[in-house]
């Protein structure tokens, strides 16, 4: 079921007090929920030079990019440059790191708190250019509650 309003059902989330361990997995449950091309939603976080993505913060098939350099691909683009990061087709996209044969577009959204990085949010989706104006709104503004989630537990 599609919660009637995500962004305030993740704002009570991330105000819960709930262990990173538990927030993450149910914020990317939330976002996944929230719209039916969002085929793959993982939250990565900033490790040194690194982007982590720690089990079971995604849904969607399993993933090899558990590790990503800062330097590689789209997501780290985005975490480089603070910017999200909209690819219409990925097959056109040569920072495209292929996670699965099925994906078609994919956004990545840093996850930022008063400019501290704490990682990216990474959506990929099964159909092309999925992710329109209305989808990257949404998804800016999640991630910048998961960043203030992550402020307040620093």
């Amino acid at each position: 079921m599609t919660p009637a309003d995500p962004l305030s059902a993740l704002r009570h989330l991330s105000d819960s007090g709930l262990p990173t361990d538990e927030f993450c997995p149910q914020a990317v449950q939330l976002i996944r929920d929230s719209n039916e091309v969002f085929d793959w939603v993982g939250i990565y976080l900033l490790k040194g030079q690194d982007l982590v993505l720690p089990e079971d913060y995604y849904i969607g098939l399993p993933s090899e990019h558990t590790r990503i350099p800062l330097s590689q691909g789209i997501c780290g683009a985005a975490a480089t440059q603070r910017n999200t990061q909209v690819v219409k087709d990925v097959r056109e996209d040569p920072r495209y790191l292929a996670c699965s044969i099925y994906t078609r577009s994919e956004v990545v959204v840093p996850i930022l708190h008063h400019q501290t990085l704490f990682g990216v949010l990474d959506l990929d989706s099964d159909t092309p250019a999925a992710f329109q104006a209305p989808e990257v709104r949404f998804l800016e503004s999640a991630a910048d509650l998961i960043g203030a989630y992550f402020a307040r537990k620093d």
